[in-house]
């Protein structure tokens, strides 16, 4: 994701401006083509392959005066949704402020889990929301889904009372309860330890390296596999369940939908009803037209009646 340049606009982690920034693509996964990052391209470019290309959505990141916009539009026909984005933080801030950043070279493999939080307010605007979230994800089908590929999860949480959308993306990992640190990290990493400064093989085992992270097993969710992940995580043995975050880290409040793509008929709007009174005054002009024009019409028929009756007297 692309950083704003806005003074006003606070994040919620030091910036880090001196490491190349990742955009929003990877959260689902799919890399943009380096043949379509021109400045010449417009959104018609786009629309026109977006149909061969497999792609379904457009996120459209854009700046005015007053604050940074995410808008998040459905092809070919929409609709989009506009977001005001309030605070934001980027994957590399996020890693930067933790001690062990973790980034697997097969976490962006598959697509992540989505979970959405308050959104079942009944409000149709809201109900739109949802579904065009969870469409732009792949459909997960829980009964031959592999353990192995659910490695993100993206957590989306609507506030009533802010009317503000916090959008967390997280790392899943599992651990083996029970197991130290130093075994674990022994299995993983099929590298022969460092034994020269031990007496034997048993102090390497039973020695409590640094975050051995056992104390953590009580407070992770713990769940039992079904089915082997890893070298470490074996099916029917109990798993400690940790989320850590990757970024980015965004607050959004919905502000319009539009029915089609960015334009046409405004559906919702954050402001009232004023796009739809307009659209009403207008509809009630024409309509005022319309009834001027045959008043004239029947007008003009009563004369040439008059006209004709004077001419038979």
């Amino acid at each position: 994701m692309a950083r704003f340049q806005n003074k006003k606009r606070k994040v919620f982690v030091k910036p880090v401006v001196n490491k190349k920034q990742q955009n929003v693509d990877h959260v689902t996964g799919d890399k943009i083509p380096k043949s379509l990052e021109k400045r010449r391209n417009n959104l018609k470019d786009f629309l026109n392959v977006a149909g061969p290309m497999g792609v379904t959505h457009f996120m459209i990141l854009s700046k005015t005066e007053s604050a940074p916009y995410l808008r998040v539009a459905r092809t070919p026909q929409g609709p989009t949704l506009a977001f005001k984005i309030h605070e934001y933080s980027l994957a590399v801030d996020i890693a930067q402020s933790q001690l062990r950043p973790r980034s697997p070279k097969d976490l962006f493999k598959n697509s992540p889990l989505i979970v959405l939080s308050g959104f079942g307010t009944g409000e149709p605007h809201l109900k739109l929301t949802t579904v065009m979230f969870q469409n732009i994800f792949p459909a997960i089908d829980i009964n031959t889904v592999k353990l192995s590929s659910c490695q993100r999860i993206v957590l989306l949480n609507y506030n009533k009372d802010t009317k503000l959308i916090d959008f967390r993306h997280f790392s899943i990992r599992l651990q083996p309860i029970g197991v130290t640190r130093r075994i674990r990290k022994f299995v993983q990493n099929h590298q022969v330890p460092d034994l020269s400064s031990l007496q034997d093989v048993s102090d390497f085992l039973t020695k409590a390296g640094y975050g051995s992270e056992s104390e953590a097993d009580d407070e992770a969710a713990t769940v039992s596999l079904a089915s082997d992940v890893g070298r470490v995580n074996k099916a029917s043995t109990k798993s400690a369940v940790k989320l850590q975050e990757i970024g980015p880290r965004i607050s959004l409040q919905l502000m319009k939908i539009e029915e089609g793509l960015c334009t046409g008929g405004v559906i919702f709007s954050e402001y009232g009803n004023a796009g739809n009174k307009k659209k009403q005054a207008a509809e009630e002009e024409e309509e005022d037209v319309e009834e001027g024009n045959e008043d004239e019409e029947d007008e003009d028929i009563k004369d040439v009646e008059g006209d004709e009756d004077l001419e038979e007297d």
